[in-house]
């Protein structure tokens, strides 16, 4: 088959260092919409940002020729920047979570990013992320995931 139809949806999740609330809130529309920008400027989809202060979701199209952790690494290096730029010391924490989303679930998971201040009035990051790892089938490891 000459041509190629991937169609790769990942919801990246991954939280400020010390998961701190560093982003203010009046800049966080900004940043769902730089993130936009990122993605368009090196060829990854973003189909929905959203976060709090403190973490940030993401749901791509991941291209058939990029692997997960570069797109991941250019998202947040290239927002990381613009946070500074801003005159805040920045800096996003090492990892990240990475989950496979079905095309028949990427509406449900749209509405859930572009939700994430009501979620997280009766959630923490941490229990979230917990849940979401739990829930893909892999072992959550506190210390390694959080630390």
């Amino acid at each position: 088959m000459a041509h190629k139809y991937p169609n790769i949806i990942i919801h990246f999740v991954f939280s400020t260092k010390g998961r701190e609330d560093l982003i203010p809130a009046e800049l966080l529309p900004r940043l769902w919409k730089y993130f936009a920008g990122i993605g368009q400027n090196h060829g990854i989809p973003v189909l929905a940002a959203g976060g709090t202060s403190n973490h940030s979701h993401l749901l791509i199209v991941l291209p058939s020729d990029l692997a997960p952790a570069k797109a991941v690494q250019v998202l947040k290096a290239n927002s990381s920047r613009w946070i500074r730029q801003h005159g805040i010391a920045f800096t996003w924490q090492e990892g990240y979570g990475a989950f496979s989303v079905s095309s028949s679930n990427k509406a449900v998971v749209v509405d859930y990013i572009e939700h994430q201040a009501d979620h997280h009035r009766s959630r923490s990051y941490e229990t979230e992320f917990e849940a979401m790892v739990r829930k893909s089938g892999m072992q959550f490891d506190i210390e390694d995931a959080l630390g």
